[in-house]
């Protein structure tokens, strides 16, 4: 296996375990722990209006996609299925993470841990997909 595969596979992998806690919290309806910042930052951006997408939470779309994206990456090793869907997923998940960050940054004005941590990852995963090639 490729090394930048290998890399591809445990970052969807974290992003999975990161996006679970995430899932965990809206379900029983519980703050997150804020680790690095204040902890109302995380309570503001986990219970703000931008928490959804299209009265989705957003934790769900982002376990959804890192799903998607490991269970096609392990696919895309055994050659089932080519690099095009995990190439969109990831661009997505980019690009949504790059507009949440924005929004916590210059419209709650506040940073929730587990989002950033979100937003690294994809950023990683944007960046082998498109810059190191898998």
């Amino acid at each position: 296996m490729q090394l930048s595969l290998f890399i591809l596979l445990v970052l969807s992998a974290l992003g999975i375990v990161n996006t679970a806690y995430l899932v965990s919290h809206v379900f029983n309806k519980r703050p997150v722990k804020c680790l690095f910042f204040p902890p109302e930052w995380c309570h503001k951006v986990q219970f703000s209006r931008y928490s959804r997408t299209f009265g989705i939470p957003n934790s769900f779309m982002g376990i959804s996609l890192y799903l998607f994206i490991f269970i096609f990456a392990l696919m895309f090793f055994v050659g089932f299925v080519p690099l095009w869907p995990i190439t969109v997923a990831v661009t997505i998940g980019f690009l949504f993470s790059l507009y949440f960050t924005i929004i916590q940054a210059f419209v709650l004005k506040a940073f929730c841990t587990w989002c950033v941590f979100s937003a690294l990852d994809f950023t990683l995963l944007f960046i082998i997909i498109f810059f190191v090639g898998v």
